[in-house]
C-alpha cells in the first residue's frame, strides 16, 4: 500500500470534472515559492547532471541577450532555497559578493553577482543544477514570447535543441486544437499580461509506459517500445502517472518570464490506491478524445489500461 504521506504529496491534476481538455489552467501561486525540494533530490541531481556533462547541446541552450534575465532568476531561486529550505541550503551576500552552500551536495560557492566571469556555468545553467526543476527563459519581444534560454533535463516528448529560439505559437503548433480553437492566442496573451510579483501555476498531466524522467525527443527509441509491451496485467507496475507542475514568474528587469517545471512520477499502481482517484481517471481516461491520447503518447496502451482500472474498480 501507498503511504498516505506520499498520496496527499502527489499533485493531482483535475478537478472535480470528469472531462479533461486543454485549456488555459493556470491560477495564482500562493505562496510564490519558485522550487520544490523532495525526498529525490539527490537522486534526481545525480541525473540531472549526469545529462548536463553527457549532452550539454540538448540539455542546456542561451542566447547571449538572456544574460540578464539569467542573473533575475538565479537571483530569485537561490533566495528561496534559502529562505523556504534553510536547514540545507545557505545563502549570504554582501552587496555583489555572494556565498552560496548547498548542503545536500557538500557543494561552496562564492561569486560576483552579474559577473558570469566567477562562476563556472552560466547563471542558468548553474542554478539549474541545484534544484530539480527544468528551467525555461521566455523573453518578449515583437508582441509574442520566445524560448531564448533553458536547462531541460527531463522534457516530455519535446527538444530544447529544437525549440530553441521559436516563438510561443511555434512551439505549441503541433498540439492539436491549439490554433483553431485560438487557444494558442488566449494563452499567449494571458502569459504577456503576467506582471513582477504575481506569479501563476498550472499542473500538466501524462501517462508514461516507465518511470524515466529523460524522455526528450531524441531519446525516443530507448523509451519508445516500451509503449508496445504494456499490458493489463503489469500496467500498474509499468505505467507512471506523470505530472508536471509549471510555475510562470515575471522577471521584473528583463521583463522574461521564468518557467519552472517539476517532474513528479507515481506508478499507476499506487496512483489508484486512492479510490477518489481511480474512479475519476477512469472515467477521464474513457471520455478523453482520441486526437489528445494521441498527442499525449497514451494511444498504444490506453485500452489495456482502461481494462486495468475497471478491473480494479470492481475489486472495490
Amino acid at each position: 500500500m501507498v503511504s498516505t504521506e506520499k498520496i496527499s504529496s502527489f499533485p493531482y491534476p483535475f478537478v472535480e470534472n470528469n472531462v479533461y481538455r486543454y485549456s488555459n489552467n493556470a491560477i495564482p501561486l500562493n505562496p510564490p515559492i519558485a522550487i520544490e525540494v523532495t525526498e529525490s533530490y539527490i537522486e534526481e541531481m545525480d541525473l540531472k547532471r549526469e545529462l548536463l556533462k553527457k549532452h550539454p547541446e540538448r540539455c542546456y541552450h542561451s542566447e547571449s541577450h538572456t544574460m540578464g534575465a539569467q542573473w533575475e532568476a538565479l537571483d530569485l531561486i537561490l533566495h528561496d532555497l534559502a529562505a523556504y529550505y534553510p536547514e540545507t541550503f545557505k545563502l549570504v551576500t554582501n552587496e555583489n559578493h555572494w556565498k552560496f552552500t548547498n548542503h545536500h551536495t557538500g557543494e561552496k560557492h562564492s561569486f560576483t553577482f552579474g559577473d558570469s566571469t566567477t562562476l563556472d556555468q552560466e547563471p542558468l545553467d548553474f542554478v539549474g543544477m541545484n534544484v530539480q526543476e527544468d528551467l525555461i527563459l521566455m523573453m518578449q519581444r515583437d508582441g509574442d514570447l520566445f524560448l531564448d534560454a533553458g536547462q531541460l533535463c527531463f522534457p516530455a516528448n519535446w527538444s530544447l535543441y529544437f525549440d530553441a529560439g521559436m516563438s510561443f505559437r511555434e512551439i505549441h503548433a503541433p498540439i492539436p486544437g491549439f490554433k483553431s480553437d485560438s487557444l494558442d492566442e488566449r494563452i499567449l496573451q494571458f502569459l504577456m499580461r503576467i506582471e513582477a510579483g504575481s506569479p501563476w501555476w498550472r499542473k500538466n498531466w501524462s501517462l508514461m509506459a516507465g518511470n524515466r524522467l529523460d524522455t526528450s525527443l531524441e531519446t525516443f527509441a530507448e523509451w519508445g517500445q516500451a509503449r508496445k509491451k504494456v499490458t493489463k496485467e503489469n500496467a500498474g507496475e509499468i505505467v507512471h502517472f506523470r505530472v508536471e507542475v509549471q510555475k510562470l514568474f515575471r522577471l521584473p528587469k528583463s521583463n522574461g518570464i521564468l518557467f519552472t517545471i517539476h517532474t513528479h512520477m507515481l506508478p499507476l499502481g499506487e496512483f489508484i490506491q486512492h479510490r477518489p482517484w481511480l474512479e475519476q481517471f477512469s472515467a477521464i481516461l474513457k471520455e478523453l478524445p482520441e486526437f489528445i491520447a494521441d498527442y499525449k503518447g497514451i494511444s498504444l496502451y490506453r485500452e489495456v489500461v482502461l481494462e486495468y482500472l475497471e478491473g480494479e474498480l470492481k475489486k472495490r
